[in-house]
């Protein structure tokens, strides 16, 4: 195997730690990710687990479906900060520099003072993250799981199933989007902005994967607190980066590899995800969404037999706790769930009647651009307690969205070859294929380093992510001896939780209390030379065992990797 050259060893040990500000400076790592999930073997059990039994037969939008309920079933959203520790903004800044500008990196991630629209920060962002109690310079690493790290949150206490951040879902879902619902990989675009990831799926007017959820298009103008939340990063964030199976757009660097077909396709594709027609039930989905124009409104309903109105606002209160719906077909038997002292024995002066609202728009859907359609409907909207203006401008905003993508226009196409993976291949005919693709496609090459693959890949990176970014184990082992330290880890489980020639990092076996001889050694290694930064660090793997030459002493443990080379501990792999 090539070794690694040391102006790349910073992005490829980045492929073993995979943070988020790793993979927002080195955008092919995500991608990388992707497709080490689809090269593990985890993703491809699920096909035989009887919940997909006959996913062959359904539709793509039930597929998706079936998909988010094992995913919801199966996997918790996790953002502590005492999973993966923490770093400083000082020591990444430093890491980076060489890579993007200081000043790019503060102004586009959030945890180097990127704060987006001042919307979506209703508090302080370190305190939104729990990071209050630390110095200002104090970052933590949001490392992304692959779908193993995922998994093995089960053995964590307080978790009954697996866990992850956005990042790690979102690429989960990518996955298994291709694994189990054969959806072509040029259908699915990761998207992340500084604050989150998602993907956009290409299947009739769209899907989009919001951590464990799915949003569809009739979902994202449903007006509902849960859509809300799930619209906060197009709505009020850059887009950081797109990327398909043919490259990434990214917004700060001046190149691009995607196929720019395929990012128009997308644009467009999202574009008309993202926009609808004013009907009434949209403009009742709008007054759910946005409560402060309720008051202009009220409703009509017979009660025994005569007239009676109701505010609007208290109709919807109403629908908290009923399954019927103000602005569609359900709305009788959501008034006929409401007390009868709600209502008003005349119209309650100066609101607008919906139902008579409900007349102006049957089929006569309104486009937020036509500029004398929405006059006309200006009209239907005089208020006296409210500018119609303004409630004009707010629901022109909440049909037609266009987030700030990165734009083609200003950059450089320097295409890489497209990953020609498609659905019907199987998991050995994919690794072989993307090991094919190694240097024709930067993305496929790093996927191995993300898979843990010790024998396709140089043990330099991963070596030096073992020592530099794996500052839990460090912590955990404070009050330790080192007697303790190394008895623990031989009363440890020498369960991988990775299968084959892949490495688990020193944090990861100490997050989930259990690993094969070749990682418990990394781990000491990570501890010991924080304690004895004098000592020399040898580190012996061979097919069965792994030791450690300390200075004077030994120290072995079982292995079952099959693995053998010889490796020695440097203080400082970014100057090799």
């Amino acid at each position: 195997m090539p070794a690694v050259q040391p102006e790349e060893l910073e992005k490829y040990s980045s492929a073993v730690t995979l943070s988020d500000m790793e993979i927002f400076v080195f955008p092919e790592l995500l991608y990388a990710l992707l497709l080490a999930n689809i090269m593990s073997p985890r993703i491809w059990k699920w096909r035989d687990d009887p919940w997909f039994a006959k996913i062959d037969k359904m539709s793509p939008r039930r597929k998706i479906d079936r998909l988010k309920q094992y995913i919801i079933d199966h996997y918790e959203f996790n953002l502590d900060l005492d999973t993966w520790g923490l770093t400083d903004q000082q020591t990444e800044l430093k890491r980076f520099t060489p890579f993007m500008d200081a000043k790019t990196i503060s102004a586009s991630n959030a945890l180097f003072g990127y704060e987006g629209d001042k919307h979506y920060f209703d508090q302080d962002i370190r305190r939104h993250f729990g990071l209050e109690k630390y110095n200002s310079t104090v970052i933590p690493y949001w490392k992304t799981e692959t779908v193993e790290a995922m998994d093995a949150f089960v053995r964590r206490e307080g978790y009954r199933t697996g866990a992850g951040e956005c990042v790690s879902l979102s690429t989960l879902y990518a996955a298994a989007l291709f694994i189990v619902c054969g959806i072509p990989l040029e259908d699915i675009f990761l998207m992340a902005t500084p604050l989150h990831s998602q993907n956009f799926v290409v299947v009739g007017d769209g899907v989009l994967t919001n951590n464990r959820r799915i949003v569809t298009k009739n979902m994202w103008f449903n007006g509902t607190e849960l859509t809300d939340k799930a619209q906060r990063a197009l709505r009020h964030e850059q887009i950081t980066m797109v990327l398909n199976n043919t490259g990434y757009v990214h917004c700060v660097y001046p190149e691009y590899t995607m196929e720019p077909a395929h990012y128009k396709r997308f644009r467009q594709k999202i574009g008309a995800y993202l926009s609808t027609d004013i009907t009434f039930e949209i403009l009742a989905n709008f007054l759910r969404q946005n409560s402060r124009f309720q008051k202009c409104f009220q409703i009509c309903h017979d009660v025994h037999g005569k007239k009676r109105w109701i505010a609007a606002e208290r109709a919807y209160a109403y629908e908290h706790s009923a399954p019927y719906k103000v602005g569609d077909s359900t709305r009788s038997q959501l008034l006929q769930e409401i007390d009868s002292d709600e209502f008003y024995c005349d119209p309650i002066p100066g609101r607008i009647c919906l139902p008579k609202l409900e007349e102006f728009f049957k089929n006569n859907p309104i486009q937020h651009y036509d500029a004398d359609n929405m006059a006309e409907l200006g009209k239907k909207l005089e208020c006296s307690s409210s500018d119609k203006n303004e409630m004009l401008a707010a629901l022109a905003k909440f049909v037609h969205l266009e987030p700030e993508f990165p734009a083609l226009e200003t950059k450089i196409s320097k295409p890489w070859k497209k990953l020609g993976i498609v659905a019907g291949m199987s998991r050995d005919e994919i690794v072989a294929y993307v090991e094919s693709m190694r240097t024709g496609n930067r993305s496929a090459d790093l996927a191995f380093y993300a898979l843990r693959d010790l024998s396709r890949t140089d043990w330099t990176p991963f070596l030096k992510a073992a020592v530099e970014r794996n500052p839990v184990c460090i912590a955990g082992a404070t009050d330790l001896t080192d007697d303790s330290l190394i008895q623990i880890l031989k009363n440890m489980p020498d369960e991988s939780i990775y299968d084959g020639p892949r490495l688990a990092q020193p944090d990861e076996v100490w997050n989930y209390r259990t690993g094969d001889g070749i990682e418990k050694a990394f781990l000491l290694a990570n501890v010991w030379q924080k304690r004895h930064p004098e000592e020399k660090i040898e580190i012996s793997v061979q097919p069965d065992r792994a030791e450690l030459r300390l200075g004077n002493r030994t120290v072995g443990f079982t292995s079952s990797k099959g693995l053998d080379t010889q490796l020695v501990l440097q203080r400082t792999y970014g100057e090799a």
